[in-house]
């Protein structure tokens, strides 16, 4: 467990930060790739796309409870390699409430609930691009999920943010999101609404300086990466206002960064790409072609744009 040991000390949380601790699904460390381990203070949660012996996993839990500054009150198992998603307790008490803590900011997490938190790690550089970019900005949250996005933006001076998403549970998520933040929820709403049947209403509300598109990678029949795309992206530009930007996430890793850079020249080439960003050294990838990537666009001149990669330093 040596590769698992570097990697945790290379990113100890500080100042009781969120933070993703090993990345194995970016194959770089031979015989992990079906290992992550995410550190929301006080809880540790692992996630197996493999199974793993008991044995295994006690060492694992050792480990944890030894490497880290602190000894975790939870360490939950989430295992993604059943039809059914499941967690169990390796170690410890869950805590009734657990947040992850970014950049000053909390969002609450449903650990132990469903497959997803409710809180994705690797979109920390959005959320930081979103904040120093939405100052007197009104903004679309697309797939917005819990809404991190919209807490962010609104953190930065969005003057208002709109955000869809199709499950009722996940917008009452980001509502509390946007309470324990103290943020107005006057400048906030909530539509549970299907993207492709609501573009009248978004075409009311608008229009928007700022519009957020980060899709699960399959949504069932609503999303699938390769038909709804370019759907999504010929579509866009009624909703935003002249000089209007698109915050675009790809986390589809069997199709490349340029799959979106090449629906966007097709579909609407008044788009500029401004930058393209990787969510940083927390997600090693061996191949950056097959990791999540964020693509930064703006309304502008019709001639096709030539892909730009930034770091996140960029910023």
């Amino acid at each position: 467990m040596q590769p698992i040991c570097e990697e945790i000390k290379k990113h100890l949380p500080k100042q009781g930060e969120s933070r993703r601790l090993f990345h194995g699904r970016g194959h770089c460390f031979p015989n992990y790739t079906d290992l992550v381990i995410d550190y929301f203070p006080p809880v540790v949660m692992i996630i197996l796309y493999e199974e793993r012996p008991q044995a295994w996993l006690d060492r694992l839990t050792a480990l944890l409870s030894r490497e880290l500054p602190e000894t975790p009150a939870a360490i939950l198992l989430q295992k993604r390699y059943l039809d059914q998603t499941s967690s169990s307790l390796l170690f410890g008490i869950l805590p009734d409430k657990v947040e992850a803590n970014e950049a000053g900011l909390r969002y609450r997490l449903r650990l132990g609930e469903a497959q997803n938190t409710g809180f994705f790690p690797d979109m920390a550089i959005g959320r930081k691009l979103v904040r120093e970019r939405a100052a007197g900005k009104k903004v679309l949250n697309l797939f917005a999920y819990s809404c991190s996005f919209s807490v962010a933006a609104l953190t930065g001076g969005a003057a208002q943010v709109v955000n869809l998403d199709m499950n009722r549970g996940a917008l009452e998520l980001g509502k509390l999101n946007h309470h324990i933040n103290d943020i107005d929820l006057r400048r906030a709403s909530f539509l549970a609404l299907e993207l492709f049947r609501s573009f009248g209403r978004l075409r009311r509300l608008g229009p928007f300086d700022l519009v957020i598109c980060d899709p699960p990678a399959s949504q069932g029949k609503s999303f699938t990466a390769e038909r709804h795309w370019p759907k999504l992206i010929r579509r866009l530009p009624e909703l935003l206002s002249d000089g209007g930007e698109i915050l675009a996430c790809l986390n589809t890793p069997h199709l490349a960064p340029d799959f979106l850079d090449r629906q966007f020249n097709e579909a609407c080439p008044a788009m500029e790409l401004i930058g393209r960003y990787e969510p940083g050294p927390d997600f090693p990838e061996a191949d950056p072609q097959r990791g999540v990537s964020l693509h930064h666009y703006k309304l502008g001149g019709c001639q096709p744009f030539q892909a730009e990669t930034k770091s996140p330093t960029g910023l």
